[in-house]
């Protein structure tokens, strides 16, 4: 998979300041996954461009992720990892953009934080719901969009087109922001994510589009897509957004390079012990629960985020493991109404 970002500020060649990367050199990162790499293809002052490739090793996976649970018995070898824009591409951006993701360039600071041209393209990218969500999600962003659709099969026309298109995205943009937007938002067209989505991505979803999504038109479609449509965490994700009291979360630049450990993480049984728990309460019809034993707040985590629970009490001899809960559950930052409907 390929993405490539193009700059004609002057001189272009600062790009490679921008994103800490030398236009002469070749970066490469090995993931679980497969290899990230960093190249300029071009480099003058009055045009450069940066381009990131994704190797995916999809038999490497399938032996690390061991027995599939595809509807098909070759899903695993047979997809579009090695080839579409997709979480994959979100996860080596983090890492290999860390630090311009969030803005720092010692050497070209005011230039980090000034808008200027850029354009990028993305050769293959998947697209639940069309160019339509496409335009929804980038246009309200500043950006100006060209789409183009990929058929099935060029030798069979008849077929029609898949549900992959080339995209140009240009724009007047931070570095920054061009970064935090294609993070969020390469999951959420593709509608999937390749890892298992936990209450940390609320925490990376706030982070990464903390600035700009709360103003965003189509917020609620985006945070449900990049959460895997979970609406626990969902409602808390936009309960945050809404909340003009909520601190922003700061995230360390040393945790971007975590996320890939959270690649291809399996559903764990105690994860599947939660949700039945939590749907059988819901199906009970209670409002007010005591957790006894409620140790580091799993489960805590998933009453608070569903408002139909008004009262919650978290029980524990283990005062560490009440600290450890009241973390998880980031105490010192909940919104005054939040924290009213729970008690450690």
């Amino acid at each position: 998979m390929l993405l490539s970002i193009t700059t004609t500020h002057h001189p272009a060649t600062d790009l490679g300041y921008l994103l800490h990367k030398h236009p002469d050199n070749v970066r490469t990162v090995s993931f679980p996954f497969g290899d990230g790499h960093v190249f300029f293809p071009e480099a003058s002052d009055d045009r450069c461009t940066a381009s990131l490739l994704v190797e995916i090793d999809p038999i490497g996976l399938v032996r690390r992720k061991g027995k599939s649970n595809d509807s098909f018995a070759l899903a695993s070898y047979v997809n579009d990892r090695p080839y579409a824009s997709s979480s994959f591409t979100s996860v080596v951006l983090a890492k290999m953009f860390g630090t311009a993701m969030i803005g720092k360039c010692d050497s070209r600071q005011e230039l980090a934080d000034t808008a200027i041209p850029i354009e990028v393209e993305v050769p293959v990218l998947p697209c639940s719901g069309g160019d339509a969500i496409l335009r929804r999600c980038f246009e309200p962003l500043g950006y100006e969009v060209d789409s183009a659709p990929i058929e099935l099969d060029e030798r069979f026309p008849e077929w029609g087109n898949s549900r992959y298109v080339q995209v140009t995205l240009r724009g007047v943009v931070r570095i920054a922001e061009l970064l935090s937007h294609l993070y969020v938002l390469l999951p959420v067209l593709d509608n999937d994510k390749h890892y298992w989505v936990g209450d940390d991505e609320v925490e990376k979803l706030l982070a990464k589009g903390g600035p700009w999504l709360g103003a965003h038109p189509d917020r609620e479609l985006i945070v449900r897509r990049y959460l895997r449509h979970r609406r626990p965490l969902a409602t808390t994700a936009l309960d945050r957004l809404a909340d003009e009291d909520a601190p922003e979360p700061d995230i360390a630049e040393e945790d971007l390079n975590q996320e890939e450990e959270a690649v291809e993480k399996k559903i764990s049984l105690n994860e599947q012990r939660l949700g039945t728990v939590l749907a059988t309460l819901k199906a009970s019809g209670a409002h007010r629960v005591i957790d006894l034993g409620c140790g580091e707040g799993h489960l805590l985590t998933e009453l608070l985020a569903d408002r139909s629970f008004t009262e919650i009490v978290g029980v524990d001899a283990s005062h560490r493991a009440l600290e450890r809960a009241a973390r998880r559950l980031h105490f010192d930052q909940m919104p005054e109404r939040q924290r009213d409907r729970i008690k450690l």
